[in-house]
């Protein structure tokens, strides 16, 4: 029979703190950037689209590895933060920046198809009626591209819930701060007899990860029912 630790709770609960907050920082900037890209014509916009998308092509060590230049002491957002007493190193805040910024990517992608599945003969009537960008947002376009963002959230949640290479980096692997459950993983894999304890919270992120889904699967239904 499987047991978990209080440092395994703790873990448990760190890793749905991170993805939620991940999740829901990132959820404004990827409908911001998606009607970005979508609907708003400017130059270099294909180099914006290449920023996006890298942390999906470049390794999460690298990405940390660069927060890490970014935020850390001696860097340039660093040492303003730190103006604010604002620390992201080793710290719970490091690890949901390391998520987001990976995540970030599969959720504009997903709400980017969205909203370019969306009529341009509704943005157009919408128009001729008078209505403003804002309006034709919050009307029409995030309306019809519900299920495409609900998509978007569903693999950003599930992707900061397994994110380990740039948390490491950013964040550590402090146990009760930010251990998150694939960093327990990694340590118990390192620990002689460990083992046990290790599959226990791979069943765990296991059981996690599906019930995400199936959550997201029931919703979507919903959605397509209305």
């Amino acid at each position: 029979m499987f047991s978990l630790s209080p440092d395994d709770i703790q873990a448990i609960r760190l890793s749905l703190q991170v993805a939620t907050a991940a999740t829901l920082i990132g959820l404004p900037f990827g409908i911001g950037t998606a009607y970005l890209l979508v609907y708003v014509r400017f130059p270099g916009k294909s180099i914006v689209e290449g920023i996006v998308n890298l942390p999906l092509v470049l390794p999460p060590v690298v990405v940390g590895y660069l927060l890490l230049l970014l935020f850390g002491k001696n860097g340039p957002f660093g040492s303003l933060m730190l103006t604010f007493d604002i620390r992201v190193i080793f710290t719970l805040t490091g690890a949901i920046m390391a998520s987001t910024v990976v995540g970030f990517p599969l959720l504009v992608r997903s709400i980017r198809t969205g909203m370019e599945g969306v009529d341009s003969h509704y943005i157009q009537a919408s128009r001729t009626l008078g209505a403003g960008w804002w309006d034709c947002l919050t009307t029409i376009i995030l309306p019809l591209s519900g299920r495409a963002i609900l998509a978007g959230m569903t693999l950003m949640f599930a992707r900061s819930l397994g994110e380990f290479g740039a948390t490491i980096i950013l964040a550590g692997n402090i146990p009760g701060l930010t251990q998150t459950i694939p960093l327990a993983i990694y340590q118990y894999t390192s620990t002689p007899g460990g083992d046990k304890m290790a599959l226990s919270l791979c069943l765990v992120s296991i059981s996690l990860s599906f019930a995400v889904l199936l959550i997201s699967n029931t919703v979507n239904k919903s959605m397509e029912k209305r």
